[in-house]
């Protein structure tokens, strides 16, 4: 994996210089690729709590976006955005636009379960179902439409193959998914996710809840998983972000404060509260 240290920014003159607004496209030009996911001028709100405000960013194709920033800026529901998942939260209510490929999920008429297919989740605490390995990963697939047994078994072991779980698991299939290790438990949850052949993968702390072995092969699988899919990651971990990250984006208070190459953000922040952050003088 690409490692990036986390070193304090070079500094130059004074420290009372004025606070930089975060602008997404200064950085389109120089990030390249295809925009996957973009946001413009979104904001989010639970009830009268803005949660998110004015935020214009976007996620490359084949590229990681780490998000940071201290508990409740708002990088969960950012994630919750590109996929309507906040549909269903009582009170929760969108401005602005949120575009996969170019077009407005929001807009009328939007099939969400094929956004939902094409955008997955993977979240905190691995889910699995109640059921066998097997199961977990056919679950998708047998959702929508497909039944012949042979094209199942070689899309879940395409996927657990993918997941980097294949070798583990090969030789007993029905093994019920609750016996197994959290960090296997979580590759599996991963499996599941690209049983249905999504564009993008959502992953909301999917490290949190797992040993230093467990987490390191969750970002391993992230650095080869990006090869065929673009992945927008929230951590509170920053030494990950630098780790697996191609751009970072820098959260507080609901505000988009700064977004960039990940070398730049972690060794030459242009906000003084993104140096702060990463300083860890809060959090």
């Amino acid at each position: 994996m690409r490692t990036c240290g986390i070193m304090p920014p070079a500094r130059n003159g004074s420290d009372s210089c004025a606070r930089p607004v975060a602008d997404e496209s200064r950085h389109s030009a120089a990030a390249g690729g295809v925009v996957k996911l973009r946001t413009e001028h979104l904001n989010v709100y639970y009830g009268s709590k803005l949660a998110l405000a004015d935020v214009t960013l976007a996620a490359y194709a084949n590229q990681i976006l780490a998000c940071i920033g201290p508990s409740g800026c708002g990088k969960s529901t950012l994630l919750r955005c590109f996929n309507r998942m906040n549909d269903e939260v009582l009170g929760a209510r969108v401005e602005g636009r949120v575009l996969v490929d170019g077009r407005d999920i929001y807009a009328p008429g939007t099939d969400l379960v094929d956004l939902r297919r094409r955008v997955g989740m993977v979240f905190q605490k691995p889910n699995p179902f109640p059921a066998s390995v097997f199961d977990n990963v056919a679950y998708g697939p047998r959702v929508l439409g497909v039944r012949d047994p042979d094209v199942i078994h070689e899309i879940v072991e395409q996927s657990l193959r993918a997941a980097a779980l294949w070798d583990e698991v090969k030789d007993d299939l029905n093994r019920p998914a609750f016996e197994m290790s959290s960090g296997q438990q979580q590759r599996l949850c991963i499996a599941r996710a690209l049983a249905v052949e999504p564009e993008v993968l959502l992953m909301d702390e999917p490290c949190s809840a797992l040993d230093p072995a467990s987490t390191f092969q969750i970002e391993e699988l992230m650095v080869e998983l990006k090869r065929q899919y673009t992945i927008v990651v929230v951590t509170h971990n920053m030494f990950q972000a630098s780790r697996v990250s191609d751009r970072t984006a820098f959260f507080l208070l609901g505000e988009l404060v700064e977004v960039g190459p990940t070398e730049q953000i972690f060794e030459n922040p242009q906000d003084p509260r993104t140096d702060q952050y990463i300083r860890g003088l809060f959090g």
